[in-house]
């Protein structure tokens, strides 16, 4: 088996499925939390059905580069949602449904309608639960990935006391001079991108188990935000290498495979909090 992997490895589309799962991991594990924190947990699963939909009207309009349509809708779609989502008469889980179920309704229409592909199930599957095989990535995508999860990371970097501090308690940063408003803004675009970076890998259906589970999964271990975001950053990075990995093997699809195995670590650690609540661990 392990002759196999290495076999496997020197391929390059198995190294771009392997440089992108990672990155793909690690920035949606740095949101994540703080979209757990601030209950928006499904601005994921709004924004890749949003993205979906994207995707649909690029398809039709036979477009070389999906990503050129795909990325602005899904940014001004993050700000629409944050801005409605605020609104005293439609909540945020509102507007997420209101966004999701509407954006995933009207691209499955378009596909339908103005279908250029003699599979359209198969379409369809593969951009709502990723893709079957990990030969899809291209060179241009894999470095527009690099780009783009390198801007996420240095962002998060240089504002995380802002992030951390709109996370917790908004109207306080408001008092402070904190411009709430410009980082809620800010957050809501930089998941827009992970959304759009994660559609090729696991999917838009599976894309709120990226954002979600690493940070539930830290939460149960861990009770400060710091740390927290640390050991979500490296379980989801693990579990995306333990998913493709165990893809390669055993044949499996890509997206379901390590959403597969975030749920089992999930399991695992929710065990690991329950033992050290009584004590058990120190």
């Amino acid at each position: 088996m392990i002759e196999k992997l290495f076999m496997y490895l020197q391929y390059p589309f198995v190294q771009y499925a392997l440089i992108v799962g990672v990155l793909v991991a690690l920035c949606s594990s740095l949101l994540g939390v703080t979209l757990v924190l601030k209950r928006f947990s499904f601005i994921g699963d709004g924004l890749s059905h949003v993205a979906f939909g994207a995707i649909s009207i690029a398809a039709v309009m036979n477009l070389t580069n999906e990503m050129l349509l795909v990325l602005p809708i899904t940014i001004v779609s993050a700000i629409l949602l944050l801005k409605t989502g605020q609104n005293a008469k439609i909540k945020g889980d509102a507007a997420v449904a209101m966004i999701s179920v509407g954006a995933l309704a009207f691209g499955y229409l378009i596909m339908n309608i103005f279908s250029t592909s003699s599979n359209l199930s198969g379409d369809v599957c593969v951009t709502l639960f990723g893709s079957t095989s990990i030969m899809t990535l291209t060179v241009k995508e894999v470095w527009l990935c690099i780009v783009l999860s390198i801007a996420v990371v240095v962002i998060f970097i240089l504002f995380y006391n802002k992030i951390f501090a709109v996370t917790f308690d908004e109207d306080f940063a408001r008092a402070t001079g904190t411009r709430a408003e410009a980082y809620n803004l800010l957050i809501a675009v930089v998941i827009a991108i992970i959304i759009v970076l994660a559609m090729n890998l696991v999917g838009s259906l599976l894309i709120s188990a990226l954002v979600i589970f690493p940070a539930l999964s830290a939460m149960r271990i861990y009770d400060n935000f710091k740390s927290v975001t640390i050991f979500s950053a490296i379980l989801s990075v693990i579990c995306a290498l333990t998913g493709l990995i165990i893809a390669i093997l055993a044949g499996t699809p890509v997206g379901s495979t390590i959403v597969a195995v975030d749920v089992v670590a999930f399991g695992i650690c929710y065990i690991i909090g329950a033992l050290k609540s009584k004590g058990a661990i120190a």
